[in-house]
């Protein structure tokens, strides 16, 4: 059981879905939490109700992740009212708009979905990351998804998305080994959201992971109980905290690679 966590929590797309459970559960395990949305009025009452029930402070942030300037001055008033982030949690994300082939999908919003996997988790770790390494520690979750290890063909945009997202988690984690600051990646499975009731996929579906699950696993990571397994893909869905708190995952388990096919593969073990 993790125990009550203290700092501060800059969650993106907390207005609503993951996002809100992953401040409601992190307020109330002892962290102040910045919330990050793009509709100003729908996120003040999300972050007002949060520190209502849970005594946290508590801060909202209009803000488009994919905005520079937007997530510049976001992040600096988070630093100004609550202090350092301690915790990012890239949350906020589309998905595509209708179950489609990538030919016949709209570019436009093709293109939306990618910027906000993509170019808003970059936006985000740029703001932050200076913070982290002057001080020697801060964690980043990164919010994965089945769909970038195996492609979906009626959502292009989202999987490439979210197989480029762990990218970032890989890269970020490589260049900050041995400074204190950790990346993960963390696949919340199927989770009773706005957004999975909006995806034809999942009409009828009723086996929904708790969100609580995956409130857990973020509170273990910031809790610096999972450290080992940064760069790494979590899931929320079939993992057990306690196996992974004692494990230290060997190789490139849980990292994007190609299968090789034949011994003595250019491309094995890379």
């Amino acid at each position: 059981m993790t125990a009550p966590l203290t700092g501060v929590a800059l969650v993106t797309g907390a207005a609503t879905g993951i996002g809100r459970h992953l401040a409601d559960g992190l307020a109330a395990r002892g962290m102040a939490v910045a919330g990050l949305g793009r509709t100003a009025g729908r996120l003040t009452a999300a972050m007002d109700e949060v520190a209502a029930a849970t005594g946290a402070r508590t801060l909202a942030l209009a803000a488009d992740v994919t905005d520079r300037p937007a997530v510049e001055a976001a992040v600096a008033r988070v630093h100004e009212e609550l202090g350092r982030v301690d915790l990012l949690v890239n949350n906020a994300g589309l998905v595509d708009a209708a179950e489609a082939p990538i030919w016949e999908a709209d570019a436009d919003q093709w293109w939306d979905v990618v910027a906000s996997h993509v170019r808003g988790p970059q936006l985000l770790v740029r703001s932050v990351l200076p913070g982290m390494l002057r001080r020697g520690s801060g964690r980043v979750v990164n919010l994965a998804s089945g769909m970038g290890i195996r492609a979906y063909a009626g959502y292009s945009a989202y999987s490439v998305a979210k197989s480029a997202l762990m990218r970032i988690t890989e890269s970020l984690a490589s260049s900050t080994a041995g400074t204190g600051v950790t990346a993960f990646d963390l696949a919340p499975g199927v989770v009773d959201t706005p957004m999975s009731r909006s995806m034809p996929m999942w009409a009828g579906f009723t086996d929904w992971v708790p969100p609580e699950r995956v409130v857990s696993f973020v509170a273990a990571v910031a809790a610096g109980e999972l450290d080992q397994w940064s760069g790494r893909l979590l899931s929320a869905m079939v993992d057990d905290l306690d196996e992974l708190r004692a494990t230290t995952p060997p190789d490139a388990a849980r990292q994007l690679r190609l299968r090789p096919f034949r011994d003595g593969d250019a491309f094995a073990n890379r």
